[in-house]
């Protein structure tokens, strides 16, 4: 078996430092890249030149003195961990929980930023009314959303139900925000007895426990709406449950339940990452049950996950009309799903993308994981390439990360968001093993002057990480978005604005995409068809369809038309909005003029207004001579244009009163 370990570790060391410190996305033409890794290449090096540079400066000027200040901390630290386990892991929970509720305030504003989170959210607040979809309205168009599922007269969220029934509980609680801290410290605690189990040695569980709870990427992520968060709690309750059987001889009925049950509940959240967790999990129990009889622990598991499963598929029969149909592949059709195929854009996955894809997660994780000077895979790589022997629970996990890395090779998307996030589950163990890699070298290297560089450059590591890197990270978090941070509901009360109709001017592109909708023509058909078609061209066509009604099928063979010329396509130069494609040649009709007017003027996003609309007031897009019909719907309310005062990039929005009068007028005479 040593053998066998060797061998698992030395391979699992290389295909990290591989996708980890290659440019491989590079050297494949034609798809995704690392742009900037010349910039990252020379951090990695500037940055571990600095850290050896102090390290051995400090070490040579120190080789006479028989003990550096504080070199006796950890061993201290180590032994009070031992003593009272489950209080350190209590207290680190609980101090995490206050950096992610401030992450959550002063980085993210405490609002979902992400068309993800919105959609989430959306669902959530469906869940706290205690219904499972809204009926869809009349003009759709006018409401429509990215990510938001019209299907059956239903309107709901494309994302599994558990992770907005997660967050369900804030809006119950009113306070969707703390949703995310508060489970992520949940995290904390899970992870911290997960350590205890898999790890005998107290000074590095201790050290696992500390750096999963503070590692950049797992606080910076705890602070959002995103559904890893729930996702990996749900996780580490089933590992956790894996684990207590593993260890016990007479393996208990309850540890198959809690294992079952929170692989099952994540299951709810991200289906695949549960099946990765639970299958090896599962065939691990079977093999026991035989060979030992145990089969009540595999029962009570099966029995466990079964039953949040079958709510899972209850909803999806609800809303989707059918258990195995989830939302994302009702709304992006059988192309959504994982292989080598073609994608929802239109573009085609293939195995060199999946490898491109790949390369660049593991080179974002050099920097989001733990936001250090030095590449922050190096210490996991140097631990397993040291490693000798591993326990049964090890192998697990990883085989586990084998099988992520797996899936979401197959998987068309780019998972980017405050870091890989598709990679997310796989921190705990990251953790873990950064934190063996301290003890393993110190033993390779002994007590002298080199062992004592390498505690010297870890502490300068995890300073200089946390002074520099991580504040700058924040600060660059905090400045993004800021048109999704605008508090509509307040804007509104500030400027009087009650139960009125806001008609939200977005931009011409946007609108377009919207009309495709309203015309029937699927999501991912319409975002094709936007990319790839002259923007008048297809003002044309839509109003052409308008007129008509020709149905679904029709409307999108008129619509495949325009791709035909796609290659020829450049950026329109007479727009402010980088979307806007132009066929040379072609002409503006007085139309797509007054659009491009109209976008010179200011334009916003209706997507973070899906949430707004206390004070009775009612947001909707604004489609021109189409409004017509939306006011026909509230024949007795004020009516406002929502719009920034220009098009420089944060202008926020303002309410603009309308006169219906003037409104039909205009409509009447095409404007």
């Amino acid at each position: 078996m040593e053998r066998f370990d060797r061998t698992l570790t030395a391979v699992a060391a290389l295909l990290i430092a591989v996708l980890g410190f290659l440019p491989i996305a590079n050297w494949i033409p034609g798809g995704p890249a690392i742009p900037t890794w010349g910039d990252l290449l020379g951090g990695w090096w500037s940055g571990t030149a600095i850290v050896a540079g102090i390290a051995v400066v400090i070490a040579v000027l120190t080789r006479t003195v028989a003990a550096m200040p504080g070199e006796g901390v950890p061993a201290q630290l180590a032994s009070s961990f031992a003593a009272a386990p489950r209080l350190w892991t209590a207290a680190i929970a609980l101090v995490a929980l206050g950096i992610y509720l401030t992450v959550a305030r002063e980085v993210f504003s405490a609002r979902p930023l992400l068309i993800d989170e919105i959609a989430q959210v959306y669902q959530a607040r469906i869940y706290a009314g205690g219904a499972l979809a809204l009926p869809a309205p009349r003009y759709p168009e006018f409401f429509s959303s990215f990510q938001m599922v019209n299907l059956g007269g239903q309107v709901f969220s494309q994302y599994p139900a558990g992770g907005p029934a997660m967050l369900a509980i804030g809006t119950l609680l009113g306070a969707e925000w703390i949703v995310g801290p508060l489970f992520g410290a949940i995290s904390v605690l899970l992870f911290g007895a997960l350590a205890r189990r898999i790890e005998p040695r107290p000074g590095v569980a201790l050290a696992a426990i500390v750096l999963f709870a503070f590692a950049p990427f797992v606080a910076f992520m705890s602070g959002t709406y995103m559904n890893h968060v729930t996702g990996l709690t749900w996780l580490l309750l089933g590992l956790l449950g894996l684990a207590r059987l593993m260890e016990s001889p007479s393996p208990r009925i309850r540890d198959g339940l809690l294992l079952g049950f929170g692989f099952g509940v994540a299951a709810t959240i991200r289906p695949l990452d549960a099946a990765v967790f639970s299958v090896p999990a599962g065939l691990w129990l079977f093999v026991r049950a035989v060979r030992r009889g145990a089969w009540a622990p595999l029962i009570a598991s099966g029995v466990a996950i079964a039953a949040p499963v079958a709510v899972l598929l209850y909803i999806n029969a609800q809303t989707t009309g059918s258990p195995l149909l989830f939302g994302y592949n009702a709304y992006y059709g059988p192309e959504q799903g994982l292989g080598f195929h073609r994608t929802p854009w239109g573009d085609v996955h293939t195995p060199a993308r999946g490898l491109e894809l790949l390369n660049i997660y593991f080179v974002r994780l050099q920097s989001y994981f733990l936001e250090l000077p030095i590449p922050s895979l190096l210490p996991a790589i140097a631990a397993l390439a040291l490693t000798r022997r591993l326990s049964a629970f090890d192998r697990y996990l990883m085989i586990t990360a084998a099988l992520l890395c797996g899936v979401y090779f197959t998987y068309w998307s780019d998972g980017f968001y405050l870091g890989p996030r598709f990679l997310y589950a796989t921190l705990p163990m990251l953790a873990l093993w950064t934190s063996r890699s301290v003890p393993l070298l110190r033993d390779r290297l002994g007590q002298g002057s080199a062992g004592r560089s390498l505690g010297i450059a870890t502490a300068v590591v995890l300073a200089l990480g946390l002074t520099t890197a991580v504040l700058l990270r924040a600060r660059e978090y905090r400045s993004r978005l800021t048109t999704m941070r605008w508090d509509a509901d307040a804007a509104a009360r500030r400027a009087g604005v009650r139960d009125a109709v806001v008609l939200v001017r977005e931009s011409w592109g946007a609108q377009l995409i919207a009309r495709m909708w309203a015309a029937g023509v699927g999501p991912n058909v319409a975002e094709q068809v936007y990319r790839k078609s002259d923007a008048c061209a297809l003002e044309r066509t839509l109003d052409a369809i308008e007129r008509a009604r020709p149905g679904a099928t029709t409307a999108e063979a008129m619509l495949r038309l325009l791709v035909a010329d796609s290659s020829r396509l450049v950026l329109s130069p007479y727009t402010v909005d980088p979307t806007n494609r132009l066929l040379p040649g072609s002409a503006y009709t007085e139309e797509c003029v007054r659009r491009l007017a109209q976008d010179r003027r200011g334009f916003t996003l209706y997507l973070p207004l899906v949430l707004a609309g206390s004070g009775g007031v009612v947001y909707a897009r604004d489609l021109h001579g189409r409004d017509s019909l939306l006011l026909e719907e509230y024949p007795r309310r004020p009516v406002y244009l929502l719009r920034p005062a220009s098009s420089e990039l944060g202008a926020a929005p303002r309410f603009e009163l309308l006169r219906r009068d003037s409104l039909l007028s205009s409509w009447r005479e095409g404007r």
